[in-house]
This record gives C-alpha cells, structure tokens and sequence, in this order.
C-alpha cells in the first residue's frame, strides 16, 4: 500500500532525510576515513604488522565497495534505498563491534576491511545519494552540500571523541562504542529514510507547490517528471548514461583524485607523526583539515546550483587543481607551514570533490537510472581505492620517506585537471529511430 499523503507538510520532508544521512554517514565515515589513521600505529604494533598490510584494510573495504556499488546503485533504483540503508548500517556496525575480539591479523581484515568498508559502502554511499537525488532538482546542490557538511562537522566530532577514549580506554573498547552507536540509528533510517520518489506521497521535488486536489498517484508523477522538464533535467537510462562520453571523461578525472585521497587520508595520522608532531596535536591538525571540507562542501553546493550545467566541470576543474597545489607546496618547501598549506587544500579539494560530482552525474543524467550510474562510476573508483593507501605504506615501508607517494599523487592531480577541459554536458538522448527521449 502506498504511504501517499495528501497533505503539505510545513518542512518538506526531504530535509528531514538530509539531516539524517549528514548526521550518520559523518559518524560512519568519519570513524572509518579519518578513524582508521588514529587506530593505524596502534593496531600496527599490536597484530605486528607493516604499514602496506595495515593500510591493506581500508584497501579491502572500497574495493568490496567498489564491487557491490553497481548492485546497490540498481536495487536502489528498483526497490528504493531504505532498506539498503538499514542493512548497511547493521554490517557496519557488527563490523565495529567485531573490531573488540579481534586476535588475529585475517580477523582485522574482516572486521574493518569486509564487514565496515563492506556496510558503510553499502548503506551510506550510493543508497543515500539516491534518496536525495530523487527528493531534490532545483536544491540538489544545497541539499548535498548541507550533507556533506554534516559529514565533515560529525567527522571533525568523531576525530576529538576517539582520540581521548582511545588513550583512556584502549582502541577496541572505541571501536566496541561506535558499533552500538550505528545499531541505535537503525530505527531512524527507517523513519526518515523513504523509499520512493516524493510524488508517491502527494509531493513534489524540493517541496515545490502542488495544485490543490491533486490526489491520483499517475497525476503526481507526470507532475514531477513536468517539474524536472522545467529545470531542464532530462532522464537517461543506465545504457545511454554508459554510452556518453561525458560519463568516461568524469570517471577519469573522479578515479585519478580519488587515489590521493584514499591514500593520504589513511596515513595522513602516522604522516605527521612522523615528523615529530604529537598525538593530540596531530589530531587537531587533522580535525582542521577536516573542517576545510565544510566551506567547500556546503558553498560549492550552493554555487553549483547557480553554474549553468555546461559550466560545472570547472568547479570541479578547480577542486583538482586545489589539490595539486596544497602537493606542490609541500613537496617544495617540506617544512610545517607547507604541511599545513597541504592540509587545508586537501581539505577544500576533497570536500568539493565528492559533492560536485554527485550533483554533476544528477544535472547530466536524472532521476531515473541515478543509483546505477553512480554506483557503476564508484565501482570503477575501486582499484584505485584499493591500491592508494598499500601504495602509500609501500613507498614509507621502502624508502621511510611518503615523497614518492606524494609525486605520483602530484602528477595524478594535474591529470585531472587536464582531463576537465574536455567535458561537456551530454546531449540529450535519442532513441533507436533518432528521436529524442525527454
């Protein structure tokens, strides 16, 4: 039976899903991105491991994420994301629990690397964008940018709570809290996370107004897919998203990012430890970092929602170039104001990047086949995900240097920054005969 209701709520309910996937995906993320670099020298010198096999964990969890993201991105589609939320949730946080009891080195590897990576990535990605790509056209850029400002306010919170607990009471008893805390949010994804477009329950995208009257169900959804005509957003299917070059062009640019970042943010910790900054200090620095995100996450949103959508690879143009620079700094002066240049530009690029992306993929390509085209780009995004943080302890392992690392990051930046000044809006899409399919 449909949950359609008929009457106008005075918050659109779309905020309220918002709200609650910033709040928890900066909680989840938050302890597994940034987390895992405050436990890494710990859970190091405990399982007796080097800093390749230590990293190789969160290598795992987006590579397993990779490889669901294509199916999670079609059950969202088909079934709606509710369910995929709460499933997700659960296996992270048995994962985190798990994490307590562990005594051996392939108990780690499943604890963080399948079950953590594996629930996060599942719940709390691609299920979660879907939901507020489907709620939100007009104030999708906002909409996203707000959730991810949660993400980096929850992620800079859950950076200061784990520090003092791990010191007082041990990493695995932290890891044993942040279990219980996804378990207790399992009854508000249900609440607040819906499981079909907003037209299904008498509303139309960004809370727009609806005729008074308007109580059949097909009306509703010709209603909606009228709106998005208006705001020039056109339907693709999985297949001609795929077929677009566009497409290939963003996953270039996303996947050579991406292996920066998923390699920095695991050793950024030891990173700066290693040059003789202490713990808490270390901490605090990587709690700043964090909060560039916030700026660039939520104004980037905004603004994105104001740059017509044949100028928003230069948004993204910019993010990358962020990116090269804070490297570029570094590499160049190796002292702590460059280490702190680094910092906040890696901040800004990588709380741009993520969002900008999402909303670009949503401006391109619609409402319809969004779950699988974003889940099939992070599935492309895996290897890199899994090779940049081993690559990163390899290079320390081998050399007790990360320059090397921090040059291969350097060159994959520029690339990304070239790769922008080839996109373009795709066109809209044509049928077998030619027509177009608006």
């Amino acid at each position: 039976m449909s949950e359609r209701k008929s009457s106008r709520p005075r918050i659109f309910f779309g905020w309220w899903s918002v709200l609650f996937i910033g709040i928890i995906s900066g909680l989840g993320h938050g302890f597994n991105t940034y987390g895992i670099s405050v436990f890494f020298t710990r859970i190091a010198a405990e399982l007796e491991l080097n800093r390749a096999f230590t990293a190789l964990a969160a290598g795992i969890g987006r590579l397993e994420g990779g490889i669901t993201s294509p199916l999670v991105g079609w059950l969202s589609d088909k079934f709606g994301p509710r369910w995929i939320v709460i499933i997700g949730i659960c296996i992270a946080g048995a994962g985190m629990v798990f994490m307590n009891f562990i005594t051996e080195v392939w108990h780690y590897y499943v604890a963080w690397g399948v079950l953590i990576g594996l629930g996060l990535n599942i719940g709390l990605t691609v299920a979660c964008d879907k939901n507020i790509n489907d709620w939100f056209i007009r104030r999708r850029g906002m909409a996203q940018g707000i959730k991810f400002t949660l993400i980096s306010i929850f992620g800079i919170i859950v950076l200061q709570a784990i520090t003092p607990l791990i010191e007082s009471q041990g990493w695995r008893f932290t890891c044993l809290v942040w279990g219980i805390i996804m378990f207790a949010s399992v009854p508000f994804s249900f609440m607040l996370i819906k499981p079909r477009r907003p037209e299904y329950y008498g509303l139309l995208p960004d809370g727009a107004e609806v005729s008074p009257g308007t109580e059949d169900e097909g009306d509703m959804i010709e209603r909606g897919v009228g709106y998005a005509s208006s705001l020039q957003e056109t339907e693709y299917t999985f297949r001609q998203a795929i077929r677009s070059g566009t497409f290939w062009l963003l996953m270039v640019g996303f996947s050579v990012h991406n292996f920066t970042a998923s390699g920095f943010n695991v050793h950024v910790f030891p990173f700066l430890t290693d040059t003789g900054i202490k713990e808490t200090a270390a901490s605090g620095m990587m709690g700043m970092m964090v909060f560039f995100t916030i700026p660039s996450r939520f104004f980037g949103g905004i603004i994105a929602d104001r740059v017509p959508k044949s100028r928003l690879q230069f948004l993204l143009l910019a993010s990358f170039l962020l990116q090269a620079i804070g490297i570029s700094t570094f590499l160049w002066y190796q002292n702590l104001p460059a280490i702190y240049v680094l910092l906040i530009c890696h901040g800004l690029s990588s709380g741009a990047v993520t969002p900008i992306v999402i909303l670009m993929l949503g401006r391109y390509f619609g409402r319809k086949a969004f779950g699988s085209i974003l889940g099939t780009m992070i599935a492309c995004l895996a290897p890199m995900g899994l090779l940049a943080p081993v690559y990163f302890g390899w290079i320390f392992d081998t050399t007790t240097s990360y320059n090397i690392a921090f040059i291969t990051a350097l060159v994959l930046s520029l690339l990304a920054v070239v790769t922008m000044f080839f996109v373009r809006a795709p066109r809209p899409p044509v049928d077998e005969t030619g027509r177009l399919t608006w």
